[in-house]
C-alpha cells in the first residue's frame, strides 16, 4: 500500500517538477551582441544629452498600470526585475552606434516591410479592454492575444477553443503590461526621435522607450508557447525576434530596449514556474493541446 501510494504521489506532483525548470534563453547574438560590446556609461562631452528625458507632455493612458497588482509575480519580484535592468546613457558610445543603427536601417526601408511592422504594430492585447465584453475591441483584442499562436499553429489556435490557454496568457499579459510601464516610467528614457533629428519613425508612441512592450510580450509568449509546445520553439522564437526587430525598422526602439526586453521575458518566465497558480494554470492549459494532439 505504501509503495503504491508513493508511486500515484508522485505521478500527481511530477508535472509540476518538471514544469519548474523551463527551458533557457538563446544567448546575445547578431547586432545586439555587438552594441552591448560598447560602453554604456555616460560620455562627459555629450553631458547636454543626458539632460534629455521622455517629455511628460507626450504621456498616454498607460500610467494606470502602475497602480494594477501582478496576477503571477509578487511587488517584491517587479520590483527586482525593475532594478535590474537599466539602460544605456544618451550621451554613451552604446547609445550613439544604436542611433547610426537605426538610421541606416531607415534608409534601407521598402514599401513590403513598412506595411509589414506597421501591421505587426497594431497588435497588442490590454487587460483593461478584456475586462468589458461590449467593447468595440473585445473580439480584436483576444485575437491579439492569440496572435503567436495563430500565427504559428493556424487560424483554429483562438481563445474560445482553447480557453484554459486564454487563462493562462491573459495572466501573463497583466504582469507584462505591469512589468513594462513599470520599467518605463522608472527610467524615462527618451525615444530615438527625441535624441537624433534626422530619425523620421514611422509612428510616435505615449510612454517612455525603455524597455520595449511590444518586445517583451513576443518573447514572453514564445516562451510561454514554447513550454506548451516545445516541438514549435523555433517558429515562435522566430516569430518574436520579427516582433521585435520591427520596432527598429519603425524607428521607435533602441536595440538596447529590445534585448534587455527580451532578457527580462525570460526572466520573468523563471519566476512563473516558481509560482503555484501559474504552474496549475500551465499544466491546464497542457492538457487542452495534449487533448488535441
Amino acid at each position: 500500500m505504501k509503495t503504491y501510494f508513493l508511486f500515484v504521489l508522485a505521478l500527481m506532483i511530477a508535472p509540476l517538477v518538471l514544469a519548474q525548470n523551463p527551458h533557457g534563453a538563446e544567448p546575445v547574438s547578431d547586432h545586439y551582441k555587438q552594441l552591448l560590446a560598447l560602453s554604456p556609461q555616460a560620455n562627459p562631452q555629450g553631458s547636454a544629452m543626458d539632460t534629455i528625458h521622455y517629455p511628460p507632455k507626450e504621456y498616454g493612458s498607460s500610467s494606470i498600470y502602475l497602480i494594477v497588482k501582478p496576477y503571477y509575480l509578487t511587488d517584491q519580484q517587479v520590483e527586482a526585475l525593475k532594478t535590474s535592468v537599466e539602460p544605456p546613457a544618451n550621451s554613451s558610445d552604446q547609445t550613439r552606434k544604436e542611433l547610426d543603427y537605426l538610421l541606416q536601417l531607415q534608409q534601407g526601408r521598402s514599401p513590403e516591410q513598412i506595411k509589414r511592422v506597421e501591421f505587426l504594430g497594431a497588435i497588442g492585447y490590454w487587460p483593461s479592454t478584456d475586462l468589458i465584453p461590449s467593447h468595440p475591441e473585445y473580439a480584436q483584442n483576444l485575437r491579439d492575444l492569440f496572435f503567436e499562436g495563430s500565427e504559428v499553429l493556424g487560424a483554429t489556435c483562438t481563445a474560445d477553443r482553447y480557453p484554459q490557454t486564454a487563462k493562462l496568457l491573459k495572466g501573463i499579459m497583466r504582469d507584462m503590461r505591469i512589468m513594462e510601464f513599470t520599467i518605463k516610467y522608472h527610467y524615462n528614457r527618451p525615444r530615438p526621435y527625441h535624441l537624433e533629428p534626422n530619425l523620421k519613425p514611422l509612428t510616435r508612441i505615449g510612454s517612455p522607450s525603455f524597455a520595449s512592450g511590444h518586445t517583451l510580450w513576443a518573447f514572453l509568449q514564445a516562451y510561454t508557447w514554447s513550454e506548451l509546445l516545445p516541438q514549435r520553439r523555433n517558429e515562435f522564437i522566430k516569430l518574436a525576434e520579427e516582433i521585435r526587430r520591427s520596432r527598429e525598422i519603425l524607428g521607435i526602439h533602441y536595440p538596447s530596449d529590445n534585448e534587455t526586453a527580451r532578457q527580462i521575458s525570460h526572466k520573468m518566465l523563471t519566476y512563473f514556474f516558481t509560482n503555484k497558480e501559474f504552474l496549475r494554470d500551465f499544466e491546464a492549459a497542457r492538457a487542452e493541446w495534449k487533448a488535441d494532439n
